[in-house]
């Protein structure tokens, strides 16, 4: 708020200097002006006093010349002044622009001005700088954590949308934490669950080893059963395995898909916005093949965020000399390729890459967590596509399998 106040005492000042400018120089320029006629009737007294004669056309600010006796040479309604040529007194009468008039209303014309300003400054303040203000810590509480930090609703068409957004993003965050929360709830009580329950079989497995360990059954039939106890337990024990495995392994992130219909063109629309400066900036070649509208079945944003991951990946990964997008049809389903070149993966690799984690031999001096494509085979498979890859002559081929509407 202090610096927009600066600001606008730098402005005002600055309008006010020009002004004052300004009316001196319209000022200097009456003078000059008025100052011709002067000249004129001077050139007159000379003319006469050469050739008896002159010529008024040749003097624009002179309106007539008389010469007369001393009762009626200073009679006269318009500008004059006397002068002598050749012994005789003259009365030239003159026109006299009137540049006050010209001054006035180039003042009025800067008043009109310099209101406007003022208004346009006011309504930056009001509608702008003030609602802005407002916002000024709330992206620093929502850093530290505080989401319950009050987020004015402003009505301005400038930050109307902004704190509507600002919003979602607090509630979005707010849920992220309470299914976290829950999340981590529900997998503590699993693995206190499943750690009392691994302790029962466990605990047989000990006593029948430490009885074969010593001995103490002395029938073969009851060796076998003792080992076919332990083999029994440790079955159960690999059950139990599993489960912290698989929760472990798929529970740690969920996804919610809002299915319905959305354009190509659209989707390819906000990546080419997004994507096409940056990439431009950095030298990288971006092309987008063309490609033949048509409606799919599928949550627009979820698809724009598989895009958005893929070319990431493309632009991580690759040599930064090509990205491309191309397009197919195949079963009533559009096909979206992302392709970049300069891939260094390994073919044998391909089928670990939508693994949660996982990140391949070409990955070791790029920063990331090994989550983007395993996150795109998730929302697919939730939007009921597909997501495939393919390594072709040094390219890195990534398809988007979604089903059209």
């Amino acid at each position: 708020m202090r610096a927009f106040r600066r600001l606008c005492i730098a402005v005002i000042t600055v309008f006010l200097l020009l002004t004052a400018v300004l009316n001196i120089f319209l000022v200097e320029v009456k003078d000059n002006n008025e100052g011709i006629y002067r000249v004129e009737a001077k050139r007159i007294a000379d003319e006469i006093a050469e050739t008896g004669n002159y010529d008024l056309e040749k003097y624009p600010h002179i309106t007539g010349v008389f010469a007369g006796d001393d009762s009626g040479l200073y009679t006269s309604d318009e500008h004059y002044l006397i002068i002598e040529a050749a012994g005789t007194l003259y009365r030239v009468e003159y026109t006299v622009e009137n540049g006050q008039h010209s001054i006035v209303a180039v003042n009025c014309v800067l008043c009109a001005l310099f209101l406007l300003m003022l208004g346009l400054l006011y309504y930056i303040r009001e509608h702008i700088i003030v609602p802005f203000g407002r916002l000024n810590d709330v992206p620093q509480e929502l850093a530290k954590g505080n989401l319950a930090v009050p987020i004015p609703e402003e009505k301005s068409r400038f930050f109307g949308k902004f704190t509507w957004g600002v919003n979602l993003l607090r509630e979005s965050i707010e849920e992220s934490r309470k299914k976290e929360i829950t999340m981590q709830r529900d997998k503590k009580l699993l693995l206190l669950s499943l750690s009392h329950d691994i302790k029962t079989p466990l605990s047989a497995i000990k006593l029948n080893a430490k009885a074969l360990a010593k001995g103490l059954y002395k029938d073969e039939e009851k060796r076998r059963d003792a080992a076919l106890s332990i083999n029994t337990r440790a079955d159960e024990i690999e059950r139990f395995v599993n489960e912290i495995t698989k929760a472990a392994g798929e529970d740690f992130m969920s996804f919610e898909v809002t299915q319905g219909e959305a354009f190509l063109s659209d989707i390819i629309t906000r990546i080419d916005a997004r994507y096409a400066p940056q990439l431009a900036m950095s030298g990288t070649e971006f092309v987008i093949q063309k490609y033949d509208d048509c409606l799919l079945t599928c949550d627009p944003e979820r698809l724009g965020e598989c895009l958005q991951n893929l070319i990431e990946n493309a632009i991580k990964y690759g040599d930064g000399r090509r990205i491309e997008i191309s397009f197919d049809k195949m079963d009533g389903c559009e096909l979206i390729t992302v392709s970049n070149t300069g891939c260094t993966l390994e073919t044998k690799e391909l089928p670990q890459i939508f693994e949660s984690f996982h990140r391949g031999n070409n990955a070791d001096k790029v920063p990331g967590n090994g989550l983007g494509l395993f996150i795109c085979k998730r929302l697919m498979s939730l939007m009921g596509g597909e997501v495939y890859a393919d390594i072709r002559d040094e390219r890195f081929y990534i398809t988007l399998v979604v089903k059209m509407a």
